[in-house]
């Protein structure tokens, strides 16, 4: 998961565009400025012309926002919060459709207008008139005045034209701002390079025995895979018969790797995933190391050692060395446990007449078997129970006992970007609409990019025209319908519509008024996982489960035996699960600190270095999984991968404070639901992430919960 902060939606790569401003038709969908973005008319020849307009109206109205800018509220951040209102129709609509419906054709007008949203930005950033202006705010006497939440989010605009250079000579600020420009270029093809390889890989299957020991949800999946890619005339397939076509994209690729019996089809499809986007014409390798040295000088031109400094000067972390304290607190504690997994993943292979060495390829077919044996149930168990309806059905439940909110779908009343995109409705207890959201659940490898992640529409704001009510976009890669059958899901995938709404809670539930500290908005960003994982913990709390299951063919409810082993299944390898997380965090902040990209060492060699201390198989040389990592590459993770570990300790604690009331209690549970959603989900970035844990919590958080919810303690 992963929410798409600001900065990682600037990130593309330029290209020679052939649209002109005269491609635009004279009703632009990108030009309103009232109701919901009419994502299905959007085109790509509407892009450029759209987002130059309102560059120039935005242009215009900010130099006349400079010159009358002074030391109060209202002629400088609430003046800028009305430049950003056109862009909410106009450039959101466009980075949303980027990553769900991706083309060529898009990709063009993005990467052409993108270099000019960046240069923009940078401008607003680095102006000096409203910069002296709040400066003189904070330091007068006007300044007791304001309350903590406008005083929150103008020390952050004041920290973030310093991070954006304004501070700096003017030569040294144009250094920067090209830094910038290029680090957006690379980091959009970054993202392009992994979409585009992972579309490009594919093993096809022809013959039944290959696939014996597949799943059918996944042979049905496959079948639907082959159809939508074979050519014209070609006979259908089907799931019994085939031919089956796998892919990288996660609800094919995890199935197969963990059920499939020939080892040498799952040595083919594990090498493949590690090394995409690694060769031509999609390698990232230089990609890489050129946005690493990029990020390393801009650090150093604002004064900073290296970029994780510059990073966490955002972060509730206070520096580098508290991070990778907590990271090496956890990794002692996961290591011990971790050996013993892979002792366990060796004896039940030599039970199975399996006597050489295991290799990475063999990992997840073996734990699976041997979580099989040790719970005595599958993936494959469970999906009938998690129809996506049903689902949806007992998340709304949780939500409303916990949180007082109704959820209810509307039909025809939003334009959708696909058909299979879902819109609703939030009610608060006395039923008025506070906030809405879209669903977009199924994965669609060919132009949506992997992963899941929530974004926001519109965010909540108040000003003189009115209220304008938040709207989240809420993204999964699930398994999608196929062979007449609705979505199954994996019990990882609810898992993850349940973080995901998480964020989207935060995002919808919001109090805040000002558009700079409304839902996720100011949230120091390693806190902002918070909502996400503690909203997993409920997947695991029986009268939450059991309202979102029946089986859905017989209607009969997940019996009693199955919920005792998925509950038992949780710390199932919680050590190698806890050492690959804390892999990606470690190697990010090495990359990000001691690391020279300009130098001899490869970030493949970094990459090694860390796994040796948090995995008990040696990296296969060929690794290049890095030429992957969207998160820190592409995406608002850099330097910040710790962060889900940081917010995990905050989301375990928080959950324990339900735990201590008393699970089956039904008054003391909404009784600490209400509190948590007036403190963690109300009060958004309008205090900090501490402070906000206190009223919750009422004391700071601890991580012996996570320890124990992990089985590490």
């Amino acid at each position: 998961m992963a929410i798409i902060p600001d900065d990682a939606r600037v990130q593309p790569h330029v290209c020679e565009s052939r649209m002109t401003d005269s491609a635009c038709p004279d009703d632009n969908p990108l030009l309103g400025t009232s109701g919901l973005p009419p994502f299905d008319r959007i085109q790509p020849e509407h892009v450029v012309p759209a987002v130059r307009k309102r560059l120039a109206e935005a242009a215009t109205r900010f130099g006349e926002i400079e010159r009358s800018a002074g030391p109060n509220w209202a002629s400088t951040i609430e003046a800028l919060d009305e430049i950003d209102k056109p862009f909410d129709y106009c450039w959101r609509p466009v980075s949303h459709l980027f990553g769900v419906r991706n083309s060529p054709e898009l990709r063009e007008a993005y990467e052409t207008v993108l270099p000019e949203i960046v240069a923009f930005g940078l401008m607003v950033r680095q102006s000096q008139p409203i910069y002296q202006a709040l400066k003189t705010l904070r330091d007068g006497p006007a300044w007791n005045d304001l309350d903590e939440a406008q005083q929150r989010i103008i020390s952050r605009r004041l920290l973030d034209a310093e991070l954006a250079g304004i501070g700096l000579p003017e030569d040294e600020r144009k250094t920067f701002n090209k830094l910038a420009e290029e680090l957006s270029q690379l980091g959009t093809t970054f993202s392009n390079n992994v979409l585009d390889a992972t579309k490009a890989f594919s093993l096809v299957l022809d013959d039944p025995a290959n696939v014996v020991g597949l799943p059918p949800s996944l042979l049905r999946l496959a079948a639907a895979s082959h159809n939508s890619h074979k050519a014209e005339g070609a006979a259908e397939a089907t799931a019994e018969t085939g031919p089956w076509r796998f892919s990288l994209d996660s609800p094919s690729y995890g199935p197969f790797m963990e059920h499939c019996r020939r080892r040498d089809l799952r040595e083919t499809m594990y090498r493949a995933f590690v090394t995409r986007a690694s060769e031509p014409p999609t390698d990232n390798t230089a990609n890489m190391r050129r946005i690493l040295s990029l990020r390393r000088r801009q650090a150093k031109l604002l004064g900073f050692e290296n970029f994780a400094e510059k990073s966490l000067a955002t972060k509730m972390a206070p520096n580098v060395d508290a991070v990778l304290s907590m990271l090496e607190r956890l990794r002692s504690a996961a290591w011990p446990h971790a050996e013993r997994e892979m002792a366990d993943l060796c004896e039940i292979a030599a039970q199975n007449d399996v006597h050489e060495p295991l290799m990475h390829w063999d990992v997840a077919f073996w734990a699976e078997r041997l979580r099989e044996q040790r719970f005595d149930f599958t993936d494959e168990e469970l999906r009938p129970y998690f129809a996506l309806e049903r689902v949806l059905e007992g998340l709304f439940a949780v939500c409303n006992r916990l949180f007082g909110i109704t959820v209810e779908e509307t039909r025809g009343e939003a334009p959708v970007w696909h058909d299979d995109v879902k819109f609703f409705n939030v009610r608060d207890e006395a039923g008025l609409h506070i906030a809405s959201f879209y669903l977009d659940p199924y994965s669609r490898p060919e132009n949506k990019r992997g992963g899941a992640w929530m974004d926001d529409c519109f965010g909540r704001r108040v000003s003189h025209t009115g209220v304008v009510l938040p709207v989240a976009h809420l993204v999964c890669n699930q398994t999608p319908p196929s062979g007449g059958k609705p979505s199954l899901m994996s019990f990882r995938e609810v898992e993850t519509l349940f973080h995901e709404f998480g964020h989207g809670l935060q995002h919808m539930l919001t109090r805040v008024d000002y558009a700079d500290a409304a839902g996720i908005s100011n949230v120091e960003w390693d806190a902002v996982e918070l909502p996400s994982q503690f909203l997993e913990n409920w997947c695991y709390h029986k009268p939450t489960l059991l309202g979102m299951t029946t089986h859905y063919e017989t209607g009969e409810p997940l019996p009693d035996d199955l919920f005792e082993k998925i509950v038992a299944a949780r710390t199932f390898r919680s050590g190698t699960m806890m050492l690959r997380q804390l892999q990606f965090g470690m190697t990010d902040m090495r990359l990000h600190t001691d690391y020279d990209p300009d130098g001899d060492e490869s970030p493949f060699e970094i990459m090694r270095q860390v796994n040796e201390i948090t995995s008990v198989m040696p990296m296969l040389p060929e690794n290049r999984s890095l030429c992957s990592f969207q998160h820190i590459f592409s995406g608002g993770y850099a330097a910040g991968y710790y962060s889900y570990k940081w917010a995990e300790v905050l989301a375990a604690d928080a959950f324990s404070a339900f735990e201590e009331a008393g699970l089956e209690n039904d008054a003391a549970v909404r009784r600490v639901g209400r509190r948590f959603r007036d403190t963690v989900l109300a009060l958004g970035g309008s205090r900090h992430p501490q402070d906000v844990f206190r009223d919750f919590r009422g004391r700071d958080p601890s991580p012996e919960p996570l320890l124990r919810v992990h089985g590490l303690a």
